[in-house]
């Protein structure tokens, strides 16, 4: 018996209407269905709604139409049951490493020794040891970056949304960064929905791609990626790795839908 999965997005629909009374539509009967334990990467066109998804799926906002189901229950509208790291880090510049890293769990009120506590024993996992007395400014971008998952990982979740959090970081600094966020998923085991618009680093890390429409997106392939574990760099240049990107930059480039 198939085990049920972990997040469905069943028929999501999300619309606005503007100040003009025009609608703008985002999303239009989006469907994705996430495995426990899986790291899917979500593709597309810019604007394409896929930050909206996650706003959707951490009940910031709510969809139009449609249904999204965590362990076989919904969670329309219910915060805090998936952990959700944006494209900034938005580290309080006036608060320490360790200080930042806590505050989802503060504002979640676990008590704050307890929080301190959970967050260094992981400080060395993430790399932070020797920083989580330090404040950002004396961190690099990729330093940051890890507290920020840090920060993110601690809520304790099954689902991690990560939002383009390479985004920003240069090309050799997020491929270093890409290894040690596979070594972190592998050790802790969670579910990843990984918002990027690199080819290359969603065939890297993922299990699945999901190439989502143009506006008002919807999910155009689901593209499996049957490279080997671990995952290494290297892997780039090899025949699978091009034959794969071949066919994601041709559903990028087809807009005849």
């Amino acid at each position: 018996m198939s085990q049920p999965f972990k997040l469905e997005i069943t028929n999501i629909y999300k619309d606005y209407q503007l100040k003009n009374g025009t609608i703008f539509k985002t999303l239009e009967n989006l469907n994705m269905q996430i495995k426990s334990g899986e790291f899917v990467s979500l593709i597309g066109p810019s604007g394409s709604g896929k930050s909206t998804l996650f706003n959707l799926i951490s009940g910031l906002e709510l969809p139009s139409n449609g249904d999204i189901l965590l362990d076989s229950q919904s969670i329309i509208n219910k915060k805090g049951l998936v952990s959700y790291m944006p494209q900034k880090d938005h580290l309080l510049p006036w608060r320490t490493i360790l200080e930042n890293v806590i505050l989802g769990l503060e504002l979640a009120k676990v008590p704050k020794e307890e929080a301190r506590k959970r967050a260094l024993l992981f400080a060395e996992t993430f790399g932070l040891k020797e920083f989580m007395n330090e404040y950002p400014s004396a961190l690099s971008g990729g330093m940051r970056q890890r507290a920020a998952l840090l920060r993110t990982a601690l809520l304790n979740n099954d689902v991690l949304l990560l939002d383009e959090p390479f985004g920003a970081l240069d090309e050799i600094t997020r491929m270093h960064m890409q290894q040690w966020l596979l070594s972190i998923w592998e050790k802790l085991g969670n579910t990843i929905l990984f918002v990027t618009h690199s080819i290359d680093e969603a065939i890297l890390l993922s299990d699945r791609v999901y190439v989502f429409s143009a506006r008002p997106a919807t999910v155009k392939e689901i593209v499996n990626i049957p490279l080997s574990r671990p995952r290494k760099s290297t892997m780039m240049v090899s025949d699978e790795f091009i034959k794969l990107k071949k066919i994601l930059i041709e559903l990028l480039n087809d807009n005849t839908e």
